[in-house]
């Protein structure tokens, strides 16, 4: 059974539909109920989400690509860093996490590229 949830790239759906739902619902604490002091930290938690949904997209179409794994493996890891990296950063007040959102940054950018190969 694990091998064929493997093979078949259904796992890539499924963290596509977990990552797309948990957006969602970000997005929408994001509009209704994160009120910080600052409007920095609002717009950093939107771009977070912005990013967030729209790489959910990238996962769900990872099985479709000639490398899966490479394509849903670097998504997943560049979104954590870069979206998850921004939400710290957003719901904390607090910077420090801001310098690992570049190194998402890259890796999605990578994960993009790796469409092309």
């Amino acid at each position: 059974m694990a091998s064929a949830l493997l093979n078949s790239g259904s796992l890539w759906f499924k963290l596509a539909a977990v990552s797309g739902c948990t957006a969602v619902g970000m997005g929408a604490y994001g509009s209704h109920g994160f009120k910080p002091q600052d409007p920095y930290y609002l717009e950093v938690f939107r771009r977070a989400n912005h990013y967030h949904l729209l790489h959910s997209l990238l996962l769900a179409i990872a099985p479709s690509t000639r490398r899966p794994w490479l394509v849903g493996g670097l998504t997943l890891v560049g979104m954590t860093l870069f979206s998850g990296s921004c939400y710290t950063v957003a719901l904390q007040q607090e910077r420090t996490w801001a310098k690992l959102a570049p190194f998402g940054g890259m890796t999605l950018m990578a994960a993009w590229l790796a469409l092309a190969f």
